[in-house]
Order: C-alpha cells, then structure tokens, then sequence
C-alpha cells in the first residue's frame, strides 16, 4: 500500500507513535509518505520506501493567524496525485482529519478516492477537541473519517461520552519495539548519573499542569529521605522552572538533574530503577511504556489510560491522582530490597512485552485493509 501520514512532527507521544509506525510500515513493504511542517524528531531513515513532504505556509500580513489547514489540505492533494498515495492515516482529529476531509472532497472534484484512518490520541478529545469552539468540527471529522481508532479503551468512552459519534471506533494501542530496548551500555556509564548504592529515579515528560510534575518532587523528596537517590527529569515545558524552585526549597536541588528535551532516553532509562507519572491524566501512558521496556518499573496515578498499561502489583503500583504519601510509600516497597526491585524490573519488561510493535502494527494493516475494501464515495 501506498500510505500517507500526517502527524505533529515533535517530541510529544502521537509524533513518535506515528513515526515509529511508518517506519515499521515501511520495513514491510508499504510506502510511507510523511506530510507535515517539519522532519518528524525520530524520522532518520528515509529511502524508497519513506519520504518526507514539508507543508509550507505562506506568511501573509492579511492573516492574523497562517492558515494551516488550507495549507495542509492543499499539500495532501498535490501528494495523493503526485505519488499515488491509497489511504491516509492522520493523528489528531484537529486539525488533521479536518484538513484531510477537505482535501478528500478536492479530489473526489477530480475522480480520486482516497480514505481517511483518523487516530484518536487524548488532547484532541479531552483537551483541545471538547472546547466548545472546537467541537463541532471535532465531531464532524471523526464522522467523516472512514475509519477512527483510539490508542485506549478509556480514550474511546471519553470520545464517545464527550461527542456524538456515529462512527465505530477500534483501540489500538500505542507500541513499543522491544527490539531497541536492549541494555547495550556499561556500568561505567552509570557512574555518570549516579553514585553505585543511590537509585535512580526518573520522570520524562512535556513538564505541563496535567503532568503534576510537583508531585514528582515532593514523591522523590520523601524516596531520597530515607534510602539515597538521584532524579533525572527529562524534559521542557511550562512546569520545569516552578519544579526547580521546589527543588531549591526541599534543599535537594543537589540530587536532581534537569535534561531538558533529550536524544539519550534510552541511556537514561537503562539505568533507571523507577519511573514516576503521577499525571492528572493519559489517554496511554506512552513514557510509562518506554520505561517498562527498559525494565523500569513504574509508580503511577490510576488515571485515563494508564491502568491498561500498568499493572498495579506487576509493573509498578498504582495510586489515586494527588496521592504524593501513597505514591512514596509504593516507590520505597519497590526500591528498599534488591530482590523486590529486581522481580518487579523483570515484571515490567514482561508487561511491555505485550504491546511490541509487531503485535500491534498487523492491526493498523487490517484496519486500512478493511477501509480500503468498504470505503464508499460520499
């Protein structure tokens, strides 16, 4: 097949999903085309069977506001007749399905039929898309698309509470390829972060309110006091600065380390012995995953998504959104006792393991399979 994707080409959980999922998609045979305003941060390969289209728009002092969806859906068209593009897959309803449904009726003028794979991923439903001046048109593009999936169960009945949807929506979640989640670095480079008897404790994430990155370090202040650690945090965002002050306050701005957005997750979750996400929110929990598949066990809220991927008692542990005394308390269960910290690192590894991006990837095929066999010219 010959798939188009549109995506936001950063470091945020849709633009990684929807680059990892082209590249695998390319790695078995489709050709993947990349639409959007920039290279997608983890878009390295491109070839044969990747390509990458920049969307350009134009700048005119007649607009207060650049008109990215016009410029979007004209890209799209240009693109389907240019390559010959079958199906496009976009991430967010808005404004993605919006400007590939007006791209859509474009071609539909010139004898093109092209189907649409809307993927719902959380802001765009909770966020963004139940704004009473966006919902109409979030409504009217999951509608239009000709097929709609979410990366949750919890996503979906939000979706479905929140709009009215006349379309049927599959879950299929997020992934992760367990294939790059080796431990391929040395003890030494450990030494690096931390001291060989201080756990390390970790938190990535786009530092905004949802994130509760406070709870983060009031949940370390109380892990540090009584067994030795250090917090890497990883990450930009509006909460970064007010954490840091919280660190200066607690004394403890000594044991905390701030990456800013960072190309060595990988590194630093390797040697990670906790993960900490004590979100108000998540459609999915991606970073909890990338964590897990580090062998990273994690303490987390039980909210959104986030249960369907950790398993309270399994994974990591669970806690109600604010619970700072409970969460600490499940983070010391897991880090005073090596044999404790060792069966829930190996737990957590096995639990990721069920959303390898081999399980998942076959999904999407039949899903753009099945839309491309029933897809009707409306």
């Amino acid at each position: 097949m010959k798939i188009g994707i549109v995506c936001y080409p950063t470091f945020g959980g849709s633009g990684v999903v929807a680059t990892e999922l082209g590249i695998e998609l390319s790695k078995r045979g489709h050709e993947v085309h990349f639409i959007t305003y920039k290279q997608p941060v983890r878009l390295e390969l491109l070839g044969s069977h990747v390509h990458f289209h920049e969307v350009n728009v134009p700048e005119y002092p007649l607009f207060h506001y650049q008109p990215y969806e016009l410029a979007l859906s004209s890209k799209l068209v240009d693109m389907v007749k240019l390559h010959g593009i079958e199906i496009l897959h976009v991430h967010y309803a808005i404004p993605h399905a919006y400007a590939a449904y007006m791209a859509k009726k474009m071609l539909i003028e010139e004898g093109i039929y092209v189907p649409i794979v809307t993927t719902l991923h959380g802001t765009d439903i909770t966020l963004v898309g139940s704004h009473p001046f966006y919902k109409p048109a979030v409504t009217f593009s999951i509608n239009k698309s000709d097929a709609v999936t979410s990366v949750s169960e919890d996503l979906k009945q939000d979706t479905l509470r929140l709009f009215d949807i006349k379309k049927d929506i599959d879950v299929v979640t997020n992934f992760i390829d367990m294939g790059k989640h080796r431990n391929n670095f040395t003890n030494c480079q450990r030494s690096m972060m931390a001291n060989e008897e201080e756990r390390i404790i970790t938190h990535i994430s786009n530092f905004r309110k949802v994130k509760r990155i406070t709870d983060v370090v009031k949940i370390f202040y109380n892990i540090q006091k009584e067994i030795p650690a250090k917090l890497m945090m990883v990450g930009e965002g509006p909460e970064k600065e007010p954490a840091e002050r919280l660190c200066e306050e607690l004394g403890i701005q000594e044991k905390v380390v701030f990456f800013g957005n960072s190309n060595e997750i990988d590194r630093i979750l390797c040697f990670s012995d906790l993960f900490l996400l004590p979100s108000e929110t998540e459609s999915f929990g991606l970073a909890a995953l990338e964590a897990m598949a580090s062998s990273v066990p994690v303490i987390s809220s039980n909210s959104g998504g986030i249960p369907e991927v950790n398993i309270n008692g399994v994974s990591g542990f669970l806690s109600p959104v604010g619970d700072v005394e409970g969460m600490s308390k499940n983070a010391l269960t897991i880090l005073r006792e090596p044999s404790t910290l060792k069966l829930f690192k190996k737990q957590a590894k096995a639990q990721a393991a069920n959303f390898d991006i081999h399980e998942i990837v076959p999904q999407y095929e039949a899903i753009y399979e099945r839309t491309l066999k029933n897809s009707v010219v409306i």
